[in-house]
């Protein structure tokens, strides 16, 4: 018995996003969904919900199964509604007069403090947001949820919950998952689909194992290729020869042969499968200058205060120097952003207790990506630190931003889209020192294991803030843990992460 049964489905808007896609969902799958930015999860996640229509294809749903999607935002028309009411809408009337309490139930169970719960939704933060929209899907006991970037704004112990919440749905609930987040996908899905183009994989296993098994067939993918296209070359020597002998000779027979040959090397050239490439994450390549300088940042006792100069927490004496790439750790609240700006203003002017070297240059981003003007375009901004038009138009196309977005507001841009614009900004920056807030917001899988490539190079140094456990994993060699009124360092993040995820 299937819940969904997906069969040559294609979604081609301008060009295909993926084509001849089929797959089944069982109760109790545990499905993770990964592709680059752009390449269709969302639209196939609304197409299985019956809220899009795909190109071709059929999908077919078991007779009288709910399909509850959570979207990555907030529905403009529900920021003026409470939590409470937003959940509970999602009743029916009648359940809404019998089964009210099990509202209350979904909100205990993700932990939503009483005071939030009759507070417009608007007026709460996109984590809380994104706790709200879950709730609401869940409340309505669904046989197939569908989770599009859940961890999106999610501290760890709020991923935590989440993870709780996943283990303990029914056995027979089925769940597609569509994350970027490696770490979340390991721990929540026993299944892997590979959205392409063409000829999308899918594999009984969690996302990291799956992905080695991708990697392996890719490679495979690309010998074959490479001996089909060596094969081909040959035959065709081979017919150039035979050409000559035949011309020269007169003979019919060779020239015969020669069509043969050409045709057999037309034939390996038309059915020969390149190696999967999926540039459309974009290429992020960050670039260092360098610093002679022994230490870049220097800490001495400063304090880190909230705006209105309560105190957070000191730092004591520390340092970053080349090559160091320092993690902080810490509860939401704690105090990382602010140790942040005050590294930012300590590069940029004075901040008392932290010193920069005079020969730092800094690459920034924001969380937020404030950094980048809502008004202003991609190309404007490129324009800026590059050299000519064609320059600027090869390094934004380079990122992943095709031409017809490159003269658009960045206010119009997809989350996925101002991140490869930020990461190009900072590689033309060619810092010395990268400090970065949450980096990997945004970021599909490609385009964090590029920007993990270039930070773990030699000459990369950085002070970052990231909830990606996997990021973190993947990047750090330093961690500095904001512990009490105290910042301090420590040899791991495992047993930050393990605290986090059980709160």
């Amino acid at each position: 018995m299937s819940l969904l049964a997906v069969k040559s489905l294609s979604l081609i808007l301008v060009t295909p996003l993926f084509t001849d896609l089929s797959f089944t969902l069982a109760p109790g799958d545990r499905l993770g969904l990964i592709a680059a930015n752009g390449r269709g999860k969302s639209t196939l996640l609304r197409c299985l919900a019956d809220q899009a229509e795909a190109t071709s294809g059929e999908i077919t749903r078991a007779r009288g199964a709910k399909v509850a999607l959570v979207t990555q935002d907030l529905p403009p028309e529900a920021a003026s509604q409470t939590l409470r009411a937003f959940v509970t809408a999602a009743l029916s009337p009648e359940a809404q007069d019998f089964e009210g309490w099990r509202v209350d139930v979904i909100l205990d169970d993700l932990q939503v403090p009483e005071a939030l719960r009759d507070q417009a939704l608007g007026t709460l933060s996109g984590g809380w947001q994104r706790t709200a929209l879950l709730a609401r899907a869940a409340v309505t006991e669904p046989d197939v949820l569908l989770l599009d970037e859940p961890t999106n704004h999610l501290d760890l112990s709020r991923i935590g919950q989440l993870q709780g919440l996943l283990a303990a749905l029914p056995r027979a609930t089925a769940v597609i998952i569509a994350s970027h987040d490696r770490a979340f996908l390991d721990a929540a899905t026993t299944r892997s689909l590979f959205l392409r183009a063409e000829n999308s994989r899918l594999f009984p296993l969690p996302y990291t194992h799956a992905k080695q098994a991708l990697t392996e067939i890719d490679a495979a993918d690309a010998r074959r290729f490479e001996n089909d296209i060596a094969k081909a070359d040959q035959l065709r020597k081979q017919a150039a020869k035979l050409k000559n002998i035949g011309i020269n000779s007169g003979s019919d027979l060779l020239i015969t042969k020669t069509k043969q040959l050409k045709d057999r090397a037309d034939k390996i050239e038309s059915s020969a499968r390149a190696a999967h490439r999926d540039l459309s994450a974009g290429m992020i390549k960050l670039a260092h200058s360098g610093s002679h300088a022994k230490a870049l940042i220097t800490l001495a006792d400063a304090k880190i205060t909230t705006p209105d100069g309560r105190l957070l927490f000191t730092t004591g004496q520390k340092w970053i120097e080349p090559g160091d790439r320092v993690v902080l750790l810490g509860a939401n609240g704690t105090g990382k952003s602010r140790l942040v700006a005050a590294v930012l203003a300590a590069v940029q002017g004075d901040f008392d207790g932290i010193r920069a070297a005079p020969s730092i240059s800094i690459g920034y981003s924001d969380q937020m990506l404030a950094q980048l003007p809502d008004k202003s375009t991609p190309f404007a901004l490129v324009q800026a630190v590059s050299q000519s038009d064609q320059a600027v138009k090869s390094n934004l196309a380079g990122a992943g931003i095709k031409v017809d977005w490159q003269d658009k507001p960045i206010a119009t841009l997809s989350g996925g889209q101002k991140a490869r614009l930020a990461m190009l900004l900072l590689r033309l920056a060619h810092p010395s020192f990268h400090l970065l807030d949450e980096p990997t917001n945004h970021l599909d899988i490609e385009g964090q294991e590029a920007l993990e490539s270039e930070l773990t190079t030699e000459s990369a140094t950085c002070l970052l803030v990231s909830h990606d456990r996997s990021f973190v994993r993947n990047v750090a060699n330093r961690f500095w843990r904001i512990i009490g009124k105290k910042l301090v360092e420590e040899d791991s993040p495992e047993a930050f992460f393990a605290s986090e995820l059980a709160r």
